[in-house]
């Protein structure tokens, strides 16, 4: 396997993560300026098949050579929701730009020590809410900016799927899993996205695997001024597939449907005193977006919504509603 030495965004992932070849890998080879350059895994061997199979040049034999490679301009974490934490800062004290997969950190105080951390440096970091990038919430929020739907009454985000295999590691406590840090990430930023504001969790939910781990949960939210929510997620319950989310205002209402993954098949319906209409946006895969707004941070200092202070605010939704729902909160591995 040759290096590859074409100029751009160099990037490692760290670990051979099911996820990689759709949300960097697919999308580098869209993008001119980024190249996808090494990658680093726990087994060897499963680093090296992975590295042939999409075309990757460079192999390290663990994660810390990864990051302490002078050739990498930037690493990639979709590991297991527990390590996210330990390698964003480890990367970042490295001196490398960090793409950290959703959720960032196991609970709010581990966030808050890495963006620390990220503060103090010049580098990048960012809390990979892909959805986020797509020009179907940029729409949404700004029809509600517009004042188009009134005042806002409720915000609701939903994001269910089916996950029958209970030893999957989004089932391990010690991995920092559960529903709402995998499904349920989502609907807490979405809720914060649309709602506008940081809402307090009033009361939660959880439907359980075991004593610690959560297949679903519900959670009901107030905002400050005045509006309230509610988040729903699982990956196991009788709700099988949602990915919605609702804003109602005093005027109107917009209803987003498949707002996490819109490549696949999304619609905008828009319901207010102008009438009613249904709005379609680019199936452009928002992991493209996404690695845009990466790239652009990185090479020339475009701003990004979803920072390490955007996580922060998150993940203290997410442990309040592990303490409404009466269970532990996640540790980092």
């Amino acid at each position: 396997m040759t290096e590859d030495t074409r100029p751009g965004l160099r990037i490692g992932i760290l670990g051979a993560a099911a996820i990689a070849p759709s949300s960097l890998i697919a999308p580098a080879g869209r993008n001119p300026d980024v190249v996808v350059a090494a990658i680093a895994a726990r087994d060897g061997a499963r680093a090296r098949a992975y590295a042939d199979k999409h075309g990757i040049a460079q192999v390290y034999d663990s994660y810390q050579a990864l990051i302490e490679a002078p050739d990498i301009d930037a690493v990639y974490v979709p590991l297991p929701n527990g390590l996210h934490g330990r390698w964003t800062r480890a990367a970042v004290e490295a001196g490398k730009h960090v793409l950290c997969e959703k959720p960032f950190t196991a609970d709010a105080e581990e966030a808050r020590a890495v963006a620390a951390v990220a503060k103090a440096s010049d580098r990048v970091v960012m809390e990979a809410f892909h959805y986020r990038y797509h020009p179907l919430i940029t729409a949404a929020e700004q029809i509600i900016a517009s004042g188009e739907l009134g005042t806002l009454r409720r915000v609701e985000t939903a994001l269910s799927f089916p996950l029958p295999k209970f030893s999957d590691i989004r089932y391990d406590y010690d991995l920092a899993g559960g529903a709402l840090m995998d499904a349920g990430c989502y609907a807490v930023h979405m809720a914060r996205v649309l709602g506008g504001e940081e809402p307090t969790v009033v009361s939660a939910r959880a439907k359980l695997h075991d004593p610690r781990i959560d297949r679903a949960m519900s959670a009901e939210l107030a905002f400050e001024s005045g509006h309230t929510g509610r988040i729903r997620c699982s990956m196991w319950s009788t709700d099988v597939l949602r990915i919605s989310a609702t804003v109602i205002g005093e005027r109107g209402r917009i209803t987003l449907l498949n707002p996490v993954l819109p490549q696949y098949g999304h619609l905008m319906l828009v319901r207010s005193e102008k009438g009613r209409r249904i709005e379609r946006f680019t199936r452009r895969p928002s992991y493209d977006f996404q690695l845009d707004a990466f790239a652009g941070a990185v090479l020339h200092g475009e701003p990004v919504a979803t920072t390490p202070q955007d996580a922060v605010a998150t993940m203290t939704v997410i442990d309040a509603v592990y303490q409404a729902a009466g269970l532990p909160l996640r540790v980092p591995s």
